[in-house]
């Protein structure tokens, strides 16, 4: 799915998905709200969203979309390479961060990788995607608390909630809650979804 407020950026990335083969553009959108419901409604595999668009931008439709599809993969393709925007991003949980001025063969690897679950990002904005990562400050899934991110280590891990139950000292139904709302907060709807994002931030390492 194509979300950016231009048609002729539109136009062009139809264009060149065909153009490359294998690709089927099920919807387009011109705002943020209109990405999300767009999303909601088709279900697509990945939408290119642009990050300044008229009624939500994109990283609010990202949130919103991590949300409401978590198994649609986000990809940001836009104009703006500052720090903060590809930080809000990431936050977000786009899984890519690609600039329009990128090579076709760049936006085609960039489609193909989120779709399959990688995180990928352009050589423009990496050392931003560094410094993200890196910082101190920087903690994954700040919503949880301490108990669910133990929890969510240890599912990574490959843990079942009975073994979990017993390496933390709690009961598996309590477990069973945790897991629940870990689920709410990261966006996800299943136990492999939430292992995948987990890994991807280093939980579950021995």
């Amino acid at each position: 799915m194509l979300a950016d407020d231009h048609p002729v950026v539109r136009s062009g990335l139809r264009a060149l998905l065909d153009s490359l083969g294998g690709y089927e553009v099920v919807a387009e959108a011109a705002s943020g709200d209109a990405a999300v419901a767009a999303v909601v409604e088709h279900r697509p595999d990945v939408v290119l969203l642009d990050v300044k668009m008229p009624g939500g931008d994109g990283i609010d439709a990202t949130r919103r979309i991590r949300s409401a599809a978590p198994e649609t993969a986000i990809l940001i393709l836009t104009m703006f390479d500052d720090r903060e925007t590809v930080r809000a991003a990431m936050r977000a949980g786009a899984l890519g961060y690609v600039l329009k001025g990128a090579e076709q063969s760049d936006i085609d690897r960039a489609i193909r990788a989120v779709a399959a679950g990688e995180a990928i990002f352009g050589a423009e904005v990496v050392q931003a995607v560094v410094d993200f990562s890196t910082s101190p400050s920087y903690t994954p899934f700040p919503d949880l608390t301490v108990r669910e991110r133990e929890v969510l280590d240890l599912m990574a891990a490959g843990h079942r909630n009975h073994a979990i139950a017993a390496q933390l000292f709690l009961s598996p139904k309590t477990v069973a809650n945790h897991v629940s709302a870990i689920f709410t907060k990261l966006g996800v709807t299943d136990r492999s979804q939430a292992i995948v994002r987990a890994r991807r931030e280093g939980f579950g390492q021995p």
